[in-house]
């Protein structure tokens, strides 16, 4: 257990099942002599935890791994904050489908004990910058792990804005948006619009059309080191706005443009040794066994 001393623990607030799973997490880590660090905000909410506190930006600074109990968004916001320091991230899943906090609350212990022996495998996954620009001039820079989408915000009706691949004109697009994918969200937001399952190792980018005006268009798969570059059309009737990992949301005009590039930082993502990407699929979106097999 010598590589990780330090473990900070990250949670989902509003949720008792976090709060009890992270008292059994941190139960665990100080039976075993290790230094635990809690999430600022999650320790405001757990009165009398004892444990040292700092804010989760700074973890990577003072952590050799982060653990982070809630669902797939909480690890995307997780993700966002410590890519930059390429702290290890693990996921203890206490959400909904779990692509990314693949780990059980009923048999953490288990899992967490492989991976503090050095039993884990390391998965590297590439986020995305993305920087608007309004008359030349940047007003904003985010940052997503899954995907950047482009639409209609709080109207109903379609937006028009350009497309550009490496400084090449794609194509001229009425429709309710666009989602901009990495392969870790090929199975997120980009799936439901139907885009292609990516497996997490591939370096490309998934460009899906929502409800396109146009039977023509289809999803388009591009080399990962690709410039996207969008732009509202100057005489789009409405104003759009783009939205990161369905967490960070800004509004569009008329005229703005968005350039979407590869983030040097990677986020490394530790899974159990038995870690089975297909497994996952298998389980999460109900895809059929062998007959006569159970997982």
């Amino acid at each position: 257990m010598d590589n990780f001393r330090n473990i900070g623990l990250i949670g989902r607030l509003g949720s008792k099942s976090v709060i009890d799973t992270l008292k059994q997490l941190i139960r665990f880590l100080d039976d075993r002599g290790l230094n635990v660090i809690l999430d600022q905000s999650i320790a405001e909410v757990m009165p009398g935890h004892g444990q040292q506190v700092c804010k989760q930006k700074m973890m990577g600074e003072i952590c050799d791994l982060a653990i982070v109990v809630g669902g797939d968004g909480s690890l995307l916001g997780a993700a966002r904050s410590l890519a930059q320091s390429k702290i290890p991230v693990l996921g203890i899943n206490r959400g909904n489908l779990g692509f990314l906090t693949d780990i059980s609350p009923q048999d953490f212990e288990d899992k967490l004990i492989q991976v503090l022996s050095g039993r884990y495998t390391v998965d590297s996954r590439f986020l995305l910058d993305v920087e608007i620009k309004r008359n030349g001039e940047p007003i904003a820079e985010m940052t997503a792990l899954n995907d950047c989408v482009i639409h209609p915000g709080k109207a109903t009706r379609m937006i028009q804005f350009e497309l550009y691949i490496e400084g090449q004109f794609v194509y001229t697009q009425r429709s309710d948006g666009l989602i901009v994918s990495t392969p870790t969200g090929s199975t997120a937001y980009a799936l439901s619009a139907g885009g292609p399952i990516m497996h997490p190792k591939i370096d490309a980018l998934v460009l899906v059309p929502m409800f396109p005006h146009t039977l023509s268009s289809r999803p388009i798969v591009v080399d990962g080191n690709s410039e996207l570059k969008m732009v509202i059309s100057e005489d789009n009737k409405t104003y759009p706005a783009i939205s990161c990992d369905g967490q960070l949301n800004l509004s569009l005009a008329p005229g703005d443009s968005i350039t979407i590039r590869k983030k040097s930082q990677k986020l490394k993502l530790l899974h159990p040794q038995d870690y089975d990407f297909y497994r996952t699929c298998r389980e999460k979106l109900g895809w059929s066994s062998k007959p006569g097999q159970q997982e």
